[in-house]
């Protein structure tokens, strides 16, 4: 069976709620797809009503739900009068039969009352009165019944991700907060090797600084990219772990020549041995954001996409800097305290689960590294469908 690709809308009442940390989780673990891309979109005018429109004009929608369905489409993701948006994320995955998957994982309408086992089940509701008559309705999620209406939904949405998707400043709760900072989240590539639900798991721990997601991207970092961001580091680490390297060498050279090492012999492992180490440290850096060994790629290729898979997240709020590190822990996990994202999936000082900026100055150049307002929606539709 050939690959497809799926979509989820995430709504606005999810992200409000937090409850995005819980789906991600479920909709990786439960079908074992790959998320390829990520977008955060305050829909237009435009797009609401055309993707009303595509929902009643589909008889594979069931029949019962397309017009609540419409009704709730036209009235929760619609901007608002004074021009500001909601937010809905638009998530993709790529894997065999993908779209059945996805609907699989979801879940019915009706799963919103009967079970816990799906993702409406949990987070959606469906509520009639005694005559049958929806009285309150929220999906949680939206996606396709179908590969054909997953086509034309994606294909939609892609027609209008550029303009209406990015890092959102305009979206509704933030209208107030004229000084709100952002702050750069990455969940780090160790969470990507398998299926699972770690990344969710982590942006539910992030949840709880209470800052708004205003932006996501998945991220592929490229050599190029690695290299900029954190090439701030190079030096530091030459240095640091540098005379550390050249202490053991000494102390080894010692042992095993039985005699002090002169000092000129020291001087020269500072000057050839104290750098190449720092170097080689700072080249297992860029190893594991980008699954490249940077020594062996050719210059002209070390702009192209790397393989190693990240999540990039930019919240938003009062002292969003100060919040996310704080609930990220120290460096070294070891050090972080219980319930933080470090101590609870960290590994060591790095891979330690995820990145976070250090000053909204950074976060500013972050961002723009790694270009997290770029669209991604329509590439992924036109290598499926163009």
């Amino acid at each position: 069976m050939s690959k497809e690709l799926g979509y989820v809308l995430v709504t606005p009442y999810t992200l409000r709620k937090s409850r995005t940390g819980g789906v991600l989780g479920r909709l990786m673990s439960r079908t074992g797809l790959d998320l390829v891309a990520a977008r955060m979109i305050g829909p237009s005018t435009e797009l609401v009503k055309r993707y009303a429109d595509l929902i009643r004009s589909e008889d594979e929608v069931w029949p019962e739900i397309r017009e609540v369905l419409s009704d709730y489409i036209e009235r929760e993701m619609v901007p608002m009068e004074d021009g500001h948006v909601h937010r809905v994320l638009m998530l993709l995955f790529e894997g065999e039969n993908a779209v059945q998957k996805l609907r699989d994982a979801i879940g019915g309408f009706e799963d919103s009352i009967e079970s816990a086992d799906t993702i409406r089940g949990t987070f959606g509701d469906y509520i009639k009165d005694h005559e049958g008559n929806v009285t309150y309705f929220e999906p949680a999620v939206l996606a396709a019944p179908t590969v054909e209406i997953a086509k034309k939904t994606i294909g939609l949405w892609a027609e209008f991700s550029e303009e209406d998707g990015g890092i959102l400043d305009n979206t509704i709760r933030m209208a107030d907060e004229k000084d709100a900072e952002q702050a750069l989240v990455i969940i780090k590539p160790d969470n990507f090797t398998f299926p699972s639900s770690r990344p969710g798991n982590i942006m539910d721990i992030f949840s709880r600084t209470g800052l708004r997601l205003i932006g996501t991207r998945v991220q592929k970092m490229s050599l190029a990219q690695a290299q900029e961001f954190y090439g701030p580091v190079q030096n530091v680490l030459r240095e640091k772990l540098g005379g550390r390297a050249v202490n053991k060498a000494c102390e080894v050279l010692k042992n095993e020549f039985e005699f002090e090492m002169p000092d000129e012999v020291r001087e020269a492992l500072e000057g050839t041995l104290g750098p190449a180490y720092g170097d080689n440290q700072f080249y297992s850096i860029m190893q594991y954001m980008t699954g490249l060994w940077a020594p062996d790629v050719d210059a002209d290729a070390i702009g192209d996409e790397g393989v190693a898979r990240s999540m990039v997240l930019v919240y938003a709020g009062d002292n969003a800097i100060e919040k996310i590190r704080g609930i990220l822990g120290p460096t070294d996990p070891s050090k972080a305290e219980p319930g933080s994202v470090r101590k609870e999936y960290g590994t060591d000082i790095m891979v330690n689960a995820a990145h976070a900026s250090d000053s909204p100055e950074n976060a500013q150049r972050e961002i723009g590294i790694l270009k997290v307002a770029e669209d991604t929606i329509a590439r992924w539709y036109n290598q499926y469908y163009a």
